[in-house]
This record gives structure tokens, sequence and C-alpha cells, in this order.
């Protein structure tokens, strides 16, 4: 070695002996000399970071990995609170999923009881696990928040100890928020029921889980397929599962499904109360910068929105959306979320006034993202494109270009299209999701004057939303009233216009009241078909109708600002819970704006 000028640093040189066992102990006890340097075999040697045993089995490779990422682990969690999402991102990558995923091929093949051997390391393995993953799920980052919860109940195999079989609820509950957000409903139904698999086995042992937080994302799950009923069946059963002592985060995401829920049940009163405390529990625990918090929003203004306080729902969504952006910056999927709702809420804001620059904006900007960070034919993009379809044609059909207008028209139509094959890909003919695209394409061939067309569209649609959720529901009257719109404006079939106006108003009036925002298009539309038809008193009686309508709308809605009476609850949680459950033990409410 001194010839090539090399020597050797005797405290850093190991030897190790690989082979068969026998064979192996024979040589490690012969005592080695290289360059006068005495060397005697070693059980395990570390080259580039790596420990190689002389089983090859990596064992202490892996247990110095979990000790390591684990120390780490630990010391991020004390500083966490004072950390911004982008700091504490950094610090995972760089101290922990840096060493995860470090020379990690050669871990390929190895044998389950490679780790089987040491509960203590699957025990610190799992919980590193579900913060990671927990980590990446909040944000965003589902489809490597998948890998890990999946990696997470591989080692919950490994041991049968009943702590095992909690932690592998726990990660079933989280892998299926993961496969919720991404849009994978039928691998989340199989999570649904692996983790009642693991609860059984808890029950066999004389261990009782609390199901709160897994029939919250069932709830969740159900309601993202338009399953109304089944949906507000299991958060009935969630709301059962709120106990004190309870983790806050699983109590406001539980109220937050359960006032969806509720919302879309009609049943407004119960909604608000749920919604309202969520908001209260969330900006009081987490902070009003906090995405806990932008979450509860976010369902705040789907409240809003649904009981016809436009305005106000706006105004929420937007608060939702500062407070995501400054958490997740830009290029982000919980901030995309953020910017569709906000654009759909203005559309509707903005339809008597004609103006959607900051829909369209916040529309586009939200199918930027998704496609950014998704594929092109990710479910999340058939509500989005929705939307800036939707505009799109309000945008056609006030433009004074025919070019323009027919080219704006052509776009709406590729986009609805599209929204279309994605929503029957994912749910099928027959669903709620795929209805509302049918009758998007209704009112579109209208505004193209493809009248047979959105005839067509309009019945459709009618029909699947008729059969799943009742003739008296408000997307039934939404369509309703398009198609009394088409058979008034287009067709010239005024007793069929007259009879479908009807409907929707009685529909209308006994969801919302007098003063719903919906009622406007249809007393105008019928007092333009008693005009065409010479029924001059009728045209008298409905102006005064409108009028009568419009100055309901000029009181409602006093409260400036919607946080206001939520800053402070004199109720507690379980007073909420409570409430509730004895509220649905007395049947529906009825329905109101609250």
């Amino acid at each position: 070695m001194a010839a090539n000028f090399l020597l050797l640093n005797s405290d850093q040189t190991e030897v190790i002996v690989l082979g068969p066992e026998e064979p192996r102990n024979m040589v490690s006890k012969q005592i080695l000399t290289l360059d006068g340097i005495t060397l005697a075999s070693s059980n395990a040697v570390r080259n580039l970071g790596v420990i190689f045993d002389q089983d090859m089995s990596f064992n202490a490779h892996i247990k110095q990995i979990c000790q390591t990422a684990f120390f780490h682990l630990c010391n991020i969690s004390k500083v966490r609170n004072i950390l911004s999402q982008s700091d504490a991102e950094k610090l995972v990558h760089a101290f922990i999923t840096s060493r995860l995923d470090d020379c990690n091929s050669l871990l390929s093949g190895s044998p389950k009881n490679s780790l089987k051997t040491d509960t203590i390391v699957v025990r610190q393995m799992t919980v590193m696990f579900l913060f990671v993953g927990g980590f990446l799920s909040d944000a965003g980052w589902y489809g490597d928040a998948e890998k890990v919860f999946l990696s997470c109940l591989q080692l919950c195999t490994l041991h049968s100890e009943v702590l095992h079989c909690y932690r592998a609820v726990e990660c079933c509950v989280r892998l299926l928020h993961v496969r919720n957000g991404n849009c994978k409903y039928h691998l989340g139904e199989e999570t649904f029921k692996l983790a009642q698999s693991y609860m059984d086995k808890l029950a066999k042992h004389g261990h009782q889980a609390n199901k709160a937080a897994l029939y919250g994302e069932l709830c969740a799950l159900l309601f993202a397929k338009s399953h109304y009923d089944e949906a507000y069946r299991w958060c009935i059963e969630a709301m059962k599962e709120i106990t004190p002592g309870l983790p806050v985060k699983v109590v406001v995401d539980v109220l937050r499904q359960a006032s969806k829920a509720c919302v879309v049940k009609r049943e407004f009163r119960k909604a608000e109360q749920l919604i309202k405390h969520a908001v209260f529990l969330a900006r009081e625990h987490f902070g009003h910068k906090h995405p806990k918090y932008s979450d509860t929003l976010l369902d705040y203004g789907f409240y809003l929105l649904n009981v016809d306080n436009i305005c106000q729902s706006v105004a929420i969504y937007q608060t939702a959306l500062d407070i995501r952006q400054s958490v997740f910056g830009g290029k982000n999927i919980h901030v995309a979320t953020a910017h569709e709702d906000l654009a759909y809420s203005s559309y509707v804001h903005q339809y008597s006034s004609g103006k959607f620059d900051n829909a369209l904006f916040h529309a586009e900007r939200a199918i930027d993202i998704i496609t950014h960070i998704l594929p092109e034919d990710h479910l999340l993009l058939a509500s989005s494109k929705r939307v800036k379809a939707l505009i799109l044609e309000e945008i056609a059909i006030d433009c004074h270009n025919k070019e323009t207008e027919e080219r704006l028209l052509q776009e709406a139509h590729d986009l609805h299209l599209s929204s279309l094959q994605l929503a029957k890909k994912a749910f099928g003919e027959f669903n709620v999701q795929t209805a509302k695209h049918y009758g998007n394409l209704g009112r579109l061939y209208q505004s193209m004057r493809k009248f047979k067309e959105a005839e067509e569209m309009h019945i459709k649609a009618i029909q699947i939303k008729e059969q799943l959720l009742g003739h008296e529901d408000y997307e039934v009257a939404l369509s309703v009233g398009h198609l009394a719109s088409l058979y008034n404006y287009d067709m010239n079939q005024y007793e069929d216009a007259e009879r479908l106006y009807l409907r929707s108003i009685a529909i209308g009036k006994k969801l919302f009241g007098e003063g719903y925002s919906g009622l406007e298009y249809d007393y105008r539309g019928l007092i333009k078909l008693y005009n065409s038809v010479g029924n001059y008193e009728k045209v008298f009686e409905y102006h005064n109708v409108l009028s009568n309508w419009n100055r309901l709308r000029d009181r409602q809605f006093a409260v400036a600002d919607a946080l206001e009476d939520v800053n402070t609850t004199p109720q507690q949680t379980q007073e909420v819970v409570q409430a509730f459950l004895l509220a649905q033990s007395l049947g529906p409410t009825r329905p109101c704006l609250g």
C-alpha cells in the first residue's frame, strides 16, 4: 500500500465476513493483519451510511434509521407550534424523509421478520409514519401520504398486540381521509372495511376504540359520492361517538361533516348550530390563521350559500382562501379547492350584475393549480371546469361580438363535456353529480340555440334527481326552473312552462321561504309568459309579487358579518351534541333560513 501512496486509517477500517453461518464463524475467529494493522471481523459494518450485517438482513440498519428519525421527530414536535408550515416541511424533509429515502432500495425484498424481532422498533416506526403521513396529508400531498399510511398498516400487521390494532385503526382513519381528498372513493370504501375488521379484533379482546373519526370520514366519503341519505345516517352515528376528552380536531371534523349532511337534507337549523360551533372551536383551539379554521370556514360558506346568504358566503370563502394562501402558498391543492368555492359563490353573487371577472379569475386559478399538481383526468378538475364553463356561458350571452360569443360557448361546451365524462367515470350515470352536469349542458345548449338537445339534457337531469333526491328537492327545483325557461323563452310551450314555473316556486318557498333569491327568475319568467299569452291580469299579479319579493330581500340577512355570532358561544360541545341528537329523535325540523 505504501508503494501506491495509500494508508489505512485504523479507526475507520472494518472487516465483515459474509456467507453461511458455520464457515463464517470459522473464518471470523481468525485475526487479519493488513499493512501492519491488526483487524478482527465485526458482526456489522458501516459503508456510506448503510449498516451491513453478516446475514444481510439489515436489522441493525433499520433499527438505526428508526432511532434517528424518531429522535428528530421528537425534537421537531417540541418546536412545531412556533414554526410555519413551510419551515416545518423543510425540517421534516431534511431530518426524516431524507433518511427514510436514503438507500432504501437495499431493503427491497427484506423479510417481515426483520422488523418483527423488535417490537420497540415497530412502535417507533408506526408513530413516526403516522406523524409524517399526517403532515403530508395536512399539506395536501395525498399521494405521498397514502404511501406512508400503507407502509404504516404493513407495520401494524407484524404484531398482534392490542396497541398495534389501535394504531391500525388510527392509520385506517387517516388513510380514508387521504383517499377521500384524492377522490379514490372505491379504495376508501375498502379502507373503511379494513378499519372495521380491526375494530372487531379489539372487541374480541375486550377493548373499544372510539368511532367518531372513522364514522366522520365515512360520512365525507358518502357525501362526496352524493349518497346523502347514507351520509346523514352515518353523521348521526359519528355524533353519538363524541365524548369528553376526544381530540378537538376530531370533534371539529365530525361537526363539519354532520353540518354538510344536514345542509343537503335541508335541515338548516341543525346545520347552522353544528357549523357555528365547529367554527368557534377551531378558532379558539387552533387560532384564526390555522388551516383547520379555514376548513370550518369553507363549510360555513357552504351553509351560507345554501341558505341563500350569498353575499356573506363570498366573504367567508375569501377569508378561508386568504388563510390557506398564507399557510400553503400558491401551488397547493387546498388553495385550489378554496379558489373553486370562491369562484362559484362569486358567480352566483354576480349573476344579476353580469360582472364575472372575479369569479372567472378564481375558477381559472383553481384549474391551473390542479392541472399543475394532478393528472389531467383527475376528478377534482370536474367541478372546477364546470364552474368556469358556467361563467363563460354568462359572459358569452352578454357579449356583442358574434365570433367571440361562439368561441366562448364552444369553450364552455368542451369544459362541460369533459366534466361530464369525469363524473360518469367516477360515479356512473345514476348520480346527482352526473345529473348536475346534464343540467348544465341543457342550459348551454339553450344558449347555443340547440333547443331539442337542451330539452333532452334537462329532462334527463330531472329524472335522475327525482329518483335520487325526491320530487321536492332544491336540485330538482333548479332543473325544473331551467326547463321552464327553455319552454317559455325559446320553444313557446307556455302551458308546460307555466306548470314547471309554479312547481319550482312551490319548492323554493317550502325550502327557503318567501325571500328566496331563486324566485326572482321564476317570477320574471311568469311575467314574460303571461305577457306572451295576453293574460295581463296575471302580469299585474306577478309584478306585485316581485315587488313584495324585493322588499323581503332588502330586510333579509341583517347581520353585517357572518362571523359576529360565532366569536362567542354559550353552549358547550356536549350540549350541542345532545341538542342535535334530541332533535333527531323528535324527527326532522322544519327547513328555514335560520
